[in-house]
């Protein structure tokens, strides 16, 4: 069915239309989409344009919006009921007794695709998200990469669109290698517990091990008396290291003096790593099985945590892999031809800046009239290239299949990803520099923790949902009885991942998320729990009304909550094309919330159970619509309700 709500925006623009033409016609062509009243005491939709022909002109706004509400009529059987004009907007009211039953039927009917509109242009979409570097477990700065880039996924795939998931393992370069160096000196032990975690362990402690053996070594070579200002720099990092190594020891002693031991013997760890690094690059077999398997290994624990809350990938692409195929080559050698490229003390860089001037791209990347991009280094003094540049041919490799490209990136990257998209414009990629996205998210702040790879301070994501699960069992003790183990246990899984997922894609991706538990599991406030509530009310409200008729009498839906959540049920394709377009999970959760917070001052305030049966159904109906589009909502965004809480 089509959506009435859109038809009711037509219906609106057309009779505006129709009614500028008869009074201010130079002004007919510029009605454009209406607002959502900011009241519904004021009506439902919405338009401001009174004020723009007073301020061309020079009049009163008041005068100018009742001229055109005079000379505006409304034809039989519209779904605009009326139209008033109120300080110099003009406000249109939805036809309820028409508009209800069209919406609410339509939302029983269609259920779990009401709201879900195709697009007229489907496209084939790479959301590339998570991409963490194989060297430890999923932590809270990461997991909302996960969620986020996870939503945008499932978007898209509802709008139509062939969406692949893409995790980018990020091989090549120190972190990785000097994960590999630690677990080569150790003979390849069996690792403890999750893997992952272990991993993290273990690379903390080797990253400790090397540091403190480098700094001693430096200090050693500074003759007494010489460079007093260098000697007191590498004792504070010296010091500095001393007391990390403390902080693990109490945590990993064991794995921490093996690790010390193994490297203290060693003649030139850091010669060690980067040659682990270059023969990696080399794709020498020794160095590729020993850092695939670190990587592979601790992948599985990072996989492990996400499937845990619903996140899977269709393709996993590994950076080395770019770089054996002779991609990363590929790429250098056209952008070494560029005339934008140049050798600067033995490293080349491509001067970004001239490109943008070159091709006049300001206007094109937004960028200010007075900004100057940096230069861009592809290759190291030392021959190595920088991540940069393996993401160059990395874009163009992504777009061999798809249309459109979008990278769930830090905001940190901005400038990277910016540089990169220049270059892929200079190279003659034109169609993967205007189709690539960057969505960028803020950092996630847990109070009173401190997260540090080299510390192995990280509150990972499996902390976190076993935290989530236990406090959720704490508010579920007195029904574990009522409910049964089987069900208890949903439902504890789904309000604590739901929870999570929620409190990450609620606020605008940009933003830093403050996350503490008395937000993330409220019940009064805006959150997933508070949702699911509402869910559950509309439940238990349809189990006791029992069976509803086919059709709905619109005109006994009367009550003022009544209309407001019809208009909201009605909105939610409105919104979901809206999320999906324009990559904003954030309006959809927000909508969610919205509705959840009207249906539950309707539960306090109207009686559904107890009306006549005429109202009862008609009641019962809208429960039943709210239930529908909070179901939608939430599963549109990877959140799966709980029936009863």
């Amino acid at each position: 069915m089509a959506d009435v709500l859109q038809q009711f925006r037509d219906e609106c623009k057309a009779a505006l239309t129709g009614a500028l033409e008869k009074t201010y016609p130079e002004s007919a062509g510029k009605v454009q989409r209406l607002d959502v009243a900011a009241s519904f005491e004021f009506g439902e939709l919405a338009s401001s344009i009174a004020h723009e022909i007073a301020r061309e002109k020079r009049l009163s706004p008041k005068d100018v919006a009742h001229t055109i509400r005079n000379s505006l009529t409304i034809r039989s059987g519209s779904l605009i009921a009326s139209v008033e004009d109120v300080a110099g907007y003009i406000n249109f009211r939805l036809n309820y007794p028409l508009a209800g039953p069209l919406i609410l039927e339509s939302a029983l009917r269609e259920n779990e695709t009401f709201g879900v509109e195709k697009t007229a242009q489907p496209m084939r979409v790479s959301v590339e998200h998570t991409s963490a570097n194989p060297v430890g477990p999923i932590t809270m700065a990461t997991v909302r990469n996960s969620i986020l880039g996870d939503s945008l996924a499932r978007l898209l795939t509802a709008r139509g669109h062939a969406v692949n998931k893409r995790f980018y393992v990020d091989d090549v370069g120190r972190q990785v290698c000097l994960l590999a160096y630690g677990y080569k000196l150790l003979r390849r032990p069996q690792p403890e517990g999750k893997v992952d975690h272990w991993f993290g362990r273990l690379y903390a402690c080797t990253n400790c091990a090397v540091q403190i053996e480098a700094t001693k070594k430096k200090l050693k070579l500074i003759q007494a008396g010489q460079d007093a200002e260098k000697q007191a720099e590498l004792q504070r990092n010296l010091d500095e290291w001393v007391a990390i190594a403390s902080e693990l020891e109490a945590t990993d002693r064991e794995l921490l003096a093996k690790v010390v031991a193994a490297i203290q013997v060693q003649a030139d760890p850091e010669g060690d790593i980067e040659e682990i690094g270059r023969k990696y690059e080399q794709n020498d077999p020794q160095v590729a099985d020993l850092v695939r398997r670190v990587a592979t290994l601790c992948l599985e624990g990072v996989k492990a945590s996400l499937s845990e809350i619903g996140i899977v990938f269709d393709t996993w692409d590994w950076e080395s892999q770019l770089l054996w195929d002779g991609l990363v080559d590929s790429a250098l050698k056209r952008l070494a031809q560029l005339p934008f490229t140049k050798h600067e003390e033995g490293s080349l860089a491509l001067d970004i800046n001239a490109i943008v001037e070159a091709y006049g791209l300001r206007e094109q990347f937004k960028l200010a009239r007075n900004y100057e991009v940096p230069k861009l280094t592809l290759v190291r003094s030392d021959g190595t290239t920088l991540y940069s540049t393996r993401d160059i041919a990395y874009s163009m490799a992504k777009f061999m299949d798809s249309d459109r490209v979008i990278n769930v990136i830090a905001s940190e990257q901005n400038l990277p990803q910016l540089q990169i998209r220049i270059a892929l414009y200079a190279l003659g990629e034109k169609n993967p520099a205007l189709n690539m996205v960057h969505y960028a998210y803020g950092l996630v702040e847990l109070p009173g923790a401190k997260m540090s790879k080299r510390r192995a301070h990280f509150v990972t994501l499996d902390q976190v949902l076993e935290q989530a699960r236990s406090k959720v069992n704490e508010t579920m003790a007195g029904r574990k009885e009522e409910f049964g183990k089987s069900e208890t246990d949903t439902v504890i899984r789904n309000i604590a991942e739901g929870a999570i997922k929620f409190a990450m894609l609620s606020l605008t991706s940009t933003k830093n998320l403050t996350f503490t538990w008395d937000r993330v599991l409220s019940l009064e406030k805006n959150s997933a729990p508070f949702i699911n509530y509402a869910y559950t009310r509309a439940g238990s409200i349809l189990r006791k009304t029992g069976e509803m008729t086919a059709k709905v009498d619109g005109a006994s839906l009367t009550h003022p909550l009544e209309h407001i959540l019809i208009f909201k049920v009605g909105q939610m394709g409105e919104v979901f094309r809206e999320a999906a377009d324009q990559l904003k999970p954030e309006e959809l959760a927000s909508y969610a919330s919205s509705l959840a917070e009207k249906f539950h001052e309707y539960y306090e305030k109207v009686d559904v159970i107890h009306a006549d049966e005429n109202v009862k159904n008609a009641r019962a109906t809208l429960v039943g619509a709210v239930k529908v589009v909070l179901h939608n909502s939430m599963e549109l965004l990877g959140i799966t309700l709980s029936d009863r809480m």
